[in-house]
This record gives structure tokens, sequence and C-alpha cells, in this order.
């Protein structure tokens, strides 16, 4: 029995100080330059453009020289970006990723190197190795837009469905939201559902053939405006009108809802949130803590007819 006590006792001591250990582990101090790498999706996406040069003005102002580079939503190219910012001993990097499981290697082989890496709009499948995570509550945003489009819908008719990127969290994130509201109304029924990658010009040819195939079709739900605007296209094109939202809150759909071709958006802040994961990367390099947990959610804001002129470049006057 005492035998038993003193390993068990050994045991807790042990735990203690392993658990003491793992709370007071280092920070990640950087690689030792003092360049800021900034990773993000295509800049020919203006929600992508918009974060990226948010994320390059901030950390210019607090004097970090800047490279600013785009992995295309290759899981490949954003693997060499990162081993090229490891190669330039970055002092952070800041990254709007390109796959929520191919992300998690990249962000491991950075902090085994020292170099902390603050996520933001998108997440990774795995805690504990970004410093931070932030991002839009795209589930949030979602529903609001679906309770808009029901009521616009008049909770019945044939509707379509146009999804971003398979492999991206917040595509999967956005439908489950949607349905989450639309399916609640059985007199709704969803005919089509096409993958458009988030690209206009695929929006505007997958909604060509959805129309085609459903000369009755009441609405569609887009998981991005840049799909939905394709979709706005394509529908008066073929000389029709039906009731469209999306999500981001691009000036394109504040425009589309302004003159009458898109019911509502969401707007994602994607220059606060690149922001916030700049600054909270130069006070994790100059106190070892950001004072804020890893995971962050920033609240979307409905876009309706009712407000989309106070709406430019994801930001809403009041």
């Amino acid at each position: 029995m005492k035998l038993t006590k003193m390993c068990a006792a050994f045991a807790l001591v042990m735990g203690v100080t392993s658990f003491q250990a793992m709370a007071e582990a280092p920070a990640l101090p950087g690689g030792g330059s003092n360049i800021m790498y900034i990773i993000t999706p295509s800049h020919s996406n203006p929600f992508f453009k918009t974060e990226a040069e948010s994320a390059a003005k901030t950390a210019k102002e607090l004097g970090y020289e800047v490279k600013m580079v785009s992995h295309d939503d290759s899981p490949v190219k954003q693997s060499e970006l990162f081993e090229t910012a490891i190669s330039d001993k970055a002092a952070a990097i800041i990254c709007d990723n390109a796959g929520a499981d191919a992300t998690v290697a990249a962000v491991k082989r950075a902090a085994d190197n020292k170099i902390p890496t603050f996520l933001f709009d998108r997440e990774i499948n795995e805690q504990g190795i970004a410093i931070t995570q932030i991002v839009a509550n795209n589930y949030q945003g979602a529903k609001d837009a679906a309770e808009v489009f029901v009521e616009a819908m008049e909770e019945e008719g044939q509707y379509a469905e146009l999804m971003g990127i398979d492999s991206d969290t917040n595509a999967q994130t956005r439908s489950t939201a949607f349905h989450e509201v639309i399916d609640q109304y059985p007199d709704m029924k969803l005919v089509a559902v096409q993958t458009a990658n988030w690209d206009q010009n695929l929006a505007y040819q997958k909604m060509e053939t959805i129309l085609q195939s459903y000369p009755d079709l009441k609405g569609v739900i887009s998981g991005n405006d840049n799909m939905a605007v394709g979709a706005a296209a394509a529908v008066k094109a073929a000389g029709k009108q039906l009731k469209i939202i999306g999500v981001d809150g691009i000036n394109d759909a504040r425009d589309e809802i302004l003159a009458g071709n898109m019911t509502a958006t969401v707007m994602q802040p994607a220059a606060l949130i690149a922001e916030m994961a700049v600054r909270q990367a130069d006070q994790y390099l100059k106190t070892g803590s950001t004072g804020k947990s890893e995971k962050q959610l920033i609240d979307c804001e409905l876009i309706t007819i009712d407000n989309a002129k106070n709406l430019n470049n994801f930001t809403l006057s009041k």
C-alpha cells in the first residue's frame, strides 16, 4: 500500500510538472528577420485582395518588411511559400490558408523553425499549432442571409445552390447554415447543386445550364458573392429575375442588390480580421502572448436593400 501511494504521488508530481512545462513553453520568437509574410488566395478576388492589402498596410505601419504572396488555393504552392518564409527567417507568417487539412503540416514546419503562424478567414482542422485562428462567423452570417432568402421566396419554390471549393471549411460551414434554415420549409425544393469554386465566370456557366434544366427556378443560394454576381448576370441574360443571396459583402454584390438583381449578402469584415491578425502577431513577437484565445469569431453583418448603399470595401458605415 505504501509503495502504491508513493507511486501515485510520484505520478501526480510528474503530471503537474508536465502540465507546468507545457503551460510555460517558450513563445516562438520568429526566425530572426524583420520580414512578415502575408500569404493569401489570389488577389483577383476582391475579398482576398482587400485582406492582403489591409494586412500589408498594418504590418508596414508597425515597422515590418512585408512579403505579400498568393498560394492560389494550391496546397502545394502554399507549402513552397512556407518553405520560402522559413528560408527567409520570417518573423511571422500571416495566412489565409489553402486547406483545413493540407495546411497543418506547413504550420507545424514553421513552428519547428520558431516561426509563429497567425491564421485568419479560414480555419484548419487542428488546434495548438497556429497562434491564432481569426475567422468571420460564417455560420451566423449564412443563417442571417438564409432567413432573408426564405422570406423573399415566400417559403416556397424551386431553388439552386452554388458551392465554393470543396476543401474549404467555409464552403461547408455556409452550406450547412443555409440548410439549417431553409430545410425547415418543406415547400422549398432544392433542385440543383453545383460547385463553382468561388469563381464568377464559372458560376455564370453553371447558372446558364441550371436555368435551361429548371425553367421554373425561383431562387439561388451562393456560397460567396463572386458566384452570386455571376449567377445574377446569367439570370439577367436569360431575361429572368430570381431571388439570389451571397456571402462576403463585395462592392459588386452591393451594386447588384441596389439594382434589384440580388436579394442579400452578408459582409465579412475582411480588412478588420486581417489587421487583427497582424496586430496580434506584433504583440506576440514583442511579449510572447496575444492576450487572446486561439480561436476568435467575428460576426458578419447582413446587407439588404435597406443598408447596401452604406457598404464599401468590406466596411459598413452607419
